[in-house]
């Protein structure tokens, strides 16, 4: 059964400068505010509104295209125009205390603490841009709910007792023949460590490893989770800017030389895309083997590259064994399933398995043996392959939309791999755009793009790049490309 157009009076003025369809978007935005529209309702159709306001069809329909671009309204084909059921939560919010409703979803929303300024979050946002996030609506989920289901059923004592600290076995087995095969990492099952994401294996890295007073290499701009998580422990962090080739190693030891961690992205830099070079790798393991210092290599988005084959790890350069290996299942799979590995060291293995034990930190059995099914099956090297040709699709419909769009208001360079690309604000000498306030803008409408001088730590340097770090793989088509664009454009105008 269709549901009802909810009863709205919109007046206009014919009188006033202001375009007719401009009033509409501005009596819809005020009927959204005020909680007379909420998430779900639906509208008045092109025709009817054009109607009872005696104006033209296509004055209708252009402010409903407006508001569909701006996230306010969505088109569902024949069932009608209905108001976003994604609001940005700021309108929410508003709509939610207008209409006086005070149930559990809301007050559990007043709860959550606001979020100090200049802190940008990366989690949890499934809105279009977000960095980070895999292509959702291509992941194989029948093979997926078949599977878990399977494991579900076996009657396997396994699901019912505990999991093993360090995780599944079987698992532990694949990803030790994946890596080997795939990223050149030679490794027992024994030295992969399974985790509940990489926030988990930083910690565990730290706790096993970590000393009071150590300090760390960290890449700048750098991983902003990372970075937090390593100030949060107390390590010293030695910021060491990356350029072209990479991590700048003799800027390092100039800074740092007796640093006992270097956190890097070698394969594909977070957030720039830049891939370390062959001379800075050979630098970096002969400093930390000259230090007697750990590399935590995250091997960031490097199953993702669009020319030629993915590059080998720093870990498969490494002879003496001072590489700390961490990968996750986040984005090549799906967030949700909060599973991530690190392949330790040798001499360490023993030191990770006792604080695993003591700690009984094994991530839950169900999904690692769903996981270790997949591989073994062949689903996850056949959907790696469809998600490379998905993904490089979707880059450059973003890019040529992005281009399109903005023109010389913005620098990009087409990425290489990964799932995301960095914009940056062409500005007039001693102006520099402030790329949070843009975000800001981008969120209000519905995006999830990330300000670039959130990765510094030094965010407020001039030397510090502006723009924003926004995620390509959910981009659906090109008319959803150039929508994105368009929002972003406003964004970006203020």
């Amino acid at each position: 059964m269709p549901e009802p157009e909810q009863e709205l009076e919109i007046e206009i003025d014919r009188h006033l400068q202001s375009p007719i369809y401009l009033q509409v978007c501005e009596r819809f935005k005020t009927a959204i505010a005020a909680g007379h529209l909420g998430p779900g309702d639906r509208v008045p159709a092109l025709r009817g509104l054009a109607t009872q306001l005696s104006v033209a069809r296509g004055t209708v329909e252009l402010a409903y295209s407006i508001l569909v671009d701006e996230g306010y309204l969505e088109m569902r084909g024949a069932a009608g125009t209905f108001v976003s059921s994604s609001l940005p939560p700021s309108v929410v919010r508003r709509s939610v205390r207008k209409r006086g409703e005070h149930g559990p979803e809301q007050r559990a929303a007043q709860r959550v603490p606001r979020r100090a300024p200049g802190v940008v979050d990366l989690g949890n946002d499934a809105k279009p841009l977000s960095p980070g996030l895999p292509a959702l609506d291509a992941f194989p989920r029948k093979v997926w709910s078949r599977l878990v289901a399977y494991r579900a059923r076996s009657g396997d004592r396994a699901a019912l007792i505990y999991p093993d600290p360090a995780g599944y076995g079987p698992l532990r087995e694949r990803i030790a023949t994946y890596l080997g095969l795939s990223r050149g990492v030679e490794c027992a099952p024994e030295q992969v460590f399974v985790t509940s994401g990489y926030r988990t294996t930083l910690e565990l890295i730290l706790r096993c490893l970590a000393r009071p007073g150590d300090r760390a290499w960290f890449e700048e701009p750098g991983y902003l989770i990372a970075r937090n998580l390593l100030s949060e422990a107390g390590m010293g962090i030695v910021p060491v800017p990356v350029d072209g080739e990479g991590l700048d190693v003799e800027r390092g030891k100039a800074l740092g030389a007796n640093a006992r961690f270097a956190v890097v992205t070698p394969s594909h830099q977070s957030p720039l895309g830049v891939t370390l070079s062959l001379a800075r790798r050979i630098a970096l393991l002969d400093w930390a083997n000259r230090a007697g210092s750990w590399i935590v290599e995250d091997d960031y988005d490097s199953e993702f590259r669009y020319l030629g084959r993915p590059l080998p790890a720093l870990k498969s350069l490494d002879r003496n064994d001072r590489v700390i290996y961490c990968g996750t299942f986040s984005k090549v799979l799906f967030p949700g399933l909060r599973l991530s590995y690190v392949v330790v060291p040798e001499r360490a293995v023993a030191r990770f398995d006792q604080l695993t034990r003591s700690l009984n930190m094994g991530p839950p059995y169900l999904f690692q043996a769903a996981v270790a099914d997949f591989i073994a099956q062949g689903h996850f090297a056949r959907h790696l392959k469809r998600m490379r040709a998905l993904y490089a699709e979707r880059r450059l419909l973003l890019v040529d939309a992005l281009r399109r769009a903005c023109g010389q208001a913005i620098t990009m360079d087409l990425p290489s791999g990964g799932m995301h690309l960095v914009v940056t604000f062409s500005h007039d000498a001693g102006v520099p755009v402030d790329d949070h306030a843009v975000a800001a803008r981008a969120s209000e409408s519905g995006l999830a793009v990330r300000p670039l001088s959130a990765w510094y730590v030094n965010s407020r340097s001039k030397h510090t790049q502006r723009g924003l770090v926004m995620g390509f793989a959910n981009v659906a088509d090109a008319d959803d490309a150039a929508r994105l664009a368009r929002i972003l454009k406003r964004a970006l105008d203020g």
